[in-house]
């Protein structure tokens, strides 16, 4: 299956991409059809430099039948080429990493708390349920509970 990826190049945090289509067999870095545009993350957005496609070749191999990775769909949708891909969901990534962390500390102080309630309320409420049903029910529902409790 061909695809259009991403091949990393230049040097230790300092990551210059290759937009390539290649066999997706192939290693990431590795042996490649063909090189359609580069891909530098550290430029700013509004940068021409950013991002250069060889806009024929990309339209050639995708009637060929290549598919392109997310992150390629996406510089691809930004250049018009193809329509935009649809975000995923992840409402998470949406809030600032600040409000995360408060929501994180909040979320687990509060659950034991709701947790901890229901469950020393529910051997109560269990416990007149299971008196309550011998006696309408056949003694045999009374002896396959008992077990269970004498377990615990």
């Amino acid at each position: 299956m061909l695809k259009l990826r991403l091949s990393r190049g230049g040097t230790k945090k300092r990551p210059v991409y290759k937009v390539v289509v290649a066999d997706s067999r192939f290693a990431r870095d590795g042996r490649f059809i063909e090189k359609v545009g580069f891909f530098n993350p550290l430029l700013p957005k509004d940068k021409k430099e950013r991002v250069g496609l060889e806009a024929e070749r990309i339209k050639y191999w995708l009637g060929q039948g290549a598919q392109p990775t997310t992150r390629v769909a996406r510089i691809l949708g930004e250049n018009e080429l193809m329509p935009m891909p649809a975000n995923g969901n992840n409402p998470k990534k949406a809030v600032p990493k600040k409000e995360r962390k408060k929501e994180g500390e909040e979320a687990p102080a509060a659950a034991p708390k709701a947790e901890a309630a229901p469950t020393a309320e529910a051997p109560k409420e269990e416990a007149p349920k299971v008196e309550a049903a011998p006696a309408a029910e056949a003694p045999a529902a009374p002896a396959a509970e008992a077990p269970k409790e004498e377990q615990k």
